[in-house]
């Protein structure tokens, strides 16, 4: 469920018109909807409810400090990949032994900084990070609790791109040398093995892989148990996908996954953790931008916006269908006509989509890209030095600036003429 309705014949995010925002705010800008964010966590969350588990949400998602705020306070924990990530959940009150740090390139500084904070486990995807944490580790005078993440070759993801669990992937210990692995760092006086990790793609829209992977790992635990080492915690990623529209098919419900996994898993005796990220943010967001031109081409007709692809990427890099409505909507009667969205950008791939029905539109309009909460601004750089979209929170009838429309002037500061010698 999205809380983006048409009330009085305006789009709303709950209670808030979107064209006020746009008026207050400005075009493009991200507006998410605090309410969807806490009721797609709740379900998630709900759907394993009695059992051990820890919520760990994805923060590559939708990395915004408020957006974390609202799930730290139902409970969530948080999934991180970088030093970034792992500050922004701390700022936001996620405490250090509800946070996961995953990723295949950690540096050492950040194996520090994840250590201070007293994470819950590290994901370790090789084993030069496990040398390398285990004399960060050591250097502290304390252990690093530690899962591998196996990677046990199952296709799928609805893109090669987001694909993460075949063998040529390159995330994760390969499956015929999981127990070597394990073997080894039980021999490292700075580690502690404590778990599974497992994440097999992103957009996932079929129960099948997360039920081939579960029975891969469950029997690899009984296997490391075996061999003596205390596995206690099954970290089975993310990856469940959500409707964007289009063709896209329909993915499994929270309550079936969670009885699936509830099912493979009962007698595992195991804390189940999951790294939910665009199941609880996608929805919860949309692109809201403004009609700049509408451009008359030999054989079709062209929507010129002021958003582009450094604002919204996922279409360009992934070929993504976004669901897109005007903010006012159209009389039952509107005839439909064609257009290629396309933003401002000097590159062809700067193209929302193709052949796009809307009603007749025209300069000054505005219109939404739907379920653009995850990986919309977290992904949006400052190409063509585009100053970063402005993104907006909802609750109820109220809203606030949760980041900030930089100047021109922000974006250059930074930067330095050299001073040469002469």
């Amino acid at each position: 469920m999205r809380h983006f309705d048409y009330q009085s014949g305006d789009l709303h995010a709950e209670q808030v018109p979107l064209s006020r925002i746009a008026a207050e705010v400005g075009t493009p800008v991200y507006v998410y909807s605090s309410a969807t964010l806490e009721r797609h966590y709740r379900v998630f969350a709900d759907s394993f409810e009695g059992l051990d588990t820890l919520v760990a949400y994805s923060v590559k998602a939708n990395s915004n400090i408020a957006v974390l705020q609202t799930l730290a306070q139902l409970g969530a924990g948080a999934d991180v990949v970088s030093g970034g990530e792992l500050a922004r959940a701390l700022i936001a009150g996620i405490p250090g032994e509800r946070i996961v740090f995953s990723g295949v390139g950690k540096t050492r500084a950040e194996m520090s900084a994840a250590l201070d904070a007293n994470i819950h486990v590290f994901n370790v995807e090789s084993l030069p990070e496990l040398h390398a944490l285990n004399a960060v580790a050591l250097s502290k005078g304390v252990q690093a609790p530690v899962a591998f993440r196996v990677n046990p070759d199952v296709s799928a993801g609805g893109h090669e791109k987001i694909s993460t669990g075949k063998k040529e992937n390159k995330f994760g210990i390969g499956w015929s040398r999981a127990e070597a692995a394990y073997a080894e760092a039980a021999a490292l006086p700075g580690i502690e093995i404590v778990g599974v990790d497992v994440h097999i793609g992103s957009q996932i829209d079929a129960l099948a892989p997360f039920e081939a992977a579960i029975r891969k790992v469950v029997g690899l635990i009984g296997r490391l148990r075996d061999q003596g080492h205390r596995i206690h915690l099954f970290d089975i990623g993310g990856g469940l996908g959500i409707p964007y529209g289009g063709n896209s098919r329909t993915p499994p419900l929270p309550a079936d996954y969670g009885a699936l996994v509830r099912r493979l898993t009962r007698d595992l005796d195991v804390q189940m953790v999951f790294e939910p990220g665009r199941m609880i943010a996608g929805n919860s967001g949309v692109l809201l931008s403004e009609v700049l031109y509408v451009k008359e081409g030999e054989d079709r007709h062209f929507l010129i916006i002021d958003a582009a692809m450094n604002d919204l990427l996922r279409p360009a890099l992934y070929d993504a269908w976004h669901d897109v409505e005007p903010v006012h909507a159209p009389s039952p009667d509107a005839a439909s006509q064609a257009y290629d969205i396309v933003g401002p950008i000097c590159e062809s791939g700067d193209t929302f989509a193709k052949a796009r029905d809307l009603p007749p539109l025209s300069a000054g309009d505005l219109i939404v890209f739907h379920s653009a909460g995850a990986y919309g601004a977290a992904q949006s750089s400052q190409y063509n030095t585009r100053p970063l979209v402005p993104e907006v929170m909802v609750r109820g009838d109220a809203y606030r600036v949760i980041r900030e429309r930089p100047t021109i002037a922000d974006m250059l500061k930074t930067e330095r003429l050299p001073d040469w010698p002469d």
